[in-house]
């Protein structure tokens, strides 16, 4: 299987799952080279000797990246980014028998964190380039830190176990509980996004509230070198599905819980799988759907990227030539004779086909439909990724049940912060908070008899 190399160098659109994003702490004694082949790697990048670069690629990276493919993608990152200016911070990683070299790569827009994968032979065997995490959290006004504590978990199965932290809040008695479920891409506990960690703002904001909360890093972060070896085709259910439902047993076997109101929170992805989940598992308590789209989310990636080109005026020559590429592209992802074995790159944003095939049986609002789970369904009004066309096929959908509550926010974006005008991208550059008002219905909904 060709290794997976996404880019993700924002929040602007909807990103799939990368097989070479990697956690965990690299060994001290590690030898100081790779990172002298990381910078080198980097260095011959920007100066544009792709021949250099890819010089020390394994043979599924040569497939899968070759030079000229190299140099598509570092060209791609710099248009939408602005001009790389400089690289900086470099550190190593280890992922059982891989090493993962970080490098810094400060564009004029965004800085990137690039990790580039070695195997045991030092060859580089996969590329993966996610946005920097930057400044020190500062928790909104409305966490209490002295109101809940938090303890370091893991849960799974052995050989895909993940960690995670469970927010408790401080007192006697068990509490309603819920489990954040990530949006796309091979995101970390918080849900980090350069500044903005939305997911520690709902579990502190909820736990101060007397809801323990449980986030978790991802199987595509935390595993990813072990699904590459393993050739293993990433799909929601790799992805997302299997554990999320690991957490929630996990949760009703926690003292401290009440395991009759563990709850679902999915965001983005997340929500849109939501429904799936409460099928999966009929004991969940509740469904809390945040900006879950209801529309396929090919669709969605075009009318992102249309979105995006419109900011400035009318679409370049080059922007309509991708418009153009992307709608070709998602004509094979709705052919119905689509195959496992479609080439990522003849399919938006590079996921492989086994990923859009298993995308077509999320089916969120038909699910809905067929269940009795109480549901709470919120949406940003100013989200462009998932708009409000999402959020009114749901009112239809759930129009007249008493279980579902649905309510929008008119200043809040796809992460649930605040922003006045037209959303942009450089919006979610800048540090901000779920706004108190989502963590306040939340709560007040999980509390409801």
């Amino acid at each position: 299987m060709k290794k997976s190399i996404l880019i993700r160098p924002s929040a602007t659109l909807v990103t799939i799952v990368g097989m070479a994003a990697f956690g965990g702490a690299a060994d001290e004694a590690k030898p100081a080279k790779l990172r002298v082949a990381g910078k080198a790697f980097i260095e011959a990048v920007v100066r544009g000797d792709y021949a250099a670069a890819t010089k020390n690629f394994d043979d599924t990276m040569r497939k899968a990246l070759p030079a000229d493919k190299l140099q598509e993608l570092w060209k791609t990152l710099n248009n939408k980014l602005g001009k790389f200016k400089a690289h900086g911070n470099i550190r190593v990683e280890k992922s059982g028998k891989y090493d993962v070299v970080l490098v810094t790569c400060q564009f004029e827009k965004l800085a990137l964190d690039g990790r580039i994968v070695f195997d045991e032979k030092e060859r580089i065997t996969g590329l993966f380039f996610v946005p920097a995490a930057t400044g020190e959290y500062k928790p909104p006004e409305y966490v209490q830190r002295d109101s809940f504590q938090e303890m370091e978990v893991k849960f799974g199965a052995l050989e895909w176990e993940l960690p995670g932290t469970l927010s408790v809040p401080k007192g006697d008695g068990r509490f309603p509980a819920v489990v954040l479920v990530h949006g796309s891409g091979p995101n970390d506990r918080d849900e980090t996004i350069v500044g903005n960690r939305p997911f520690r703002d709902l579990a502190w904001g909820l736990a101060s509230r007397k809801v323990a909360v449980l986030r978790y890093d991802k199987r595509t972060r935390v595993h990813g070198a072990k699904m590459a070896a393993k050739k293993i085709y990433p799909t929601v259910k790799e992805e997302v599905t299997d554990d999320a439902l690991a957490a929630l047993a996990f949760l009703r076997k926690t003292k401290e819980i009440d395991g009759r109101r563990v709850f679902v929170l999915g965001h983005s992805l997340g929500a849109i799988l939501a429904p799936q989940l409460a099928e999966l598992d009929p004991q969940i308590a509740g469904l809390i759907i945040m900006a879950g789209a209801t529309r396929p989310l090919e669709d969605l990636v075009l009318e992102q990227f249309t979105y995006l080109y419109s900011l400035e005026g009318k679409p370049t020559d080059e922007q309509r030539a991708e418009l153009e590429k992307i709608k070709k592209q998602i004509a094979k992802v709705k052919d119905p004779n689509l195959s496992r074995d479609t080439p990522a790159s003849e399919l938006p944003l590079g996921a492989p086909a086994a990923y859009w095939l298993s995308l077509r049986d999320a089916k969120p609002v038909e699910r809905a439909t067929k269940l009795s789970t109480p549901m709470l369904v919120l949406q940003g009004e100013r989200d462009y990724q998932v708009t409000m066309e999402d959020f009114a096929g749901w009112k239809k959908a759930l129009a007249g049940r008493k279980t579902a509550t649905l309510k929008s926010y008119p200043k809040l974006n796809h992460l649930f912060m605040g922003g006045l005008g037209k959303a942009k991208p450089d919006e979610y550059m800048k540090t901000n908070h779920v706004a108190k008002e989502v963590i306040d219905d939340i709560a007040a909904w999980i509390e409801k008899p």
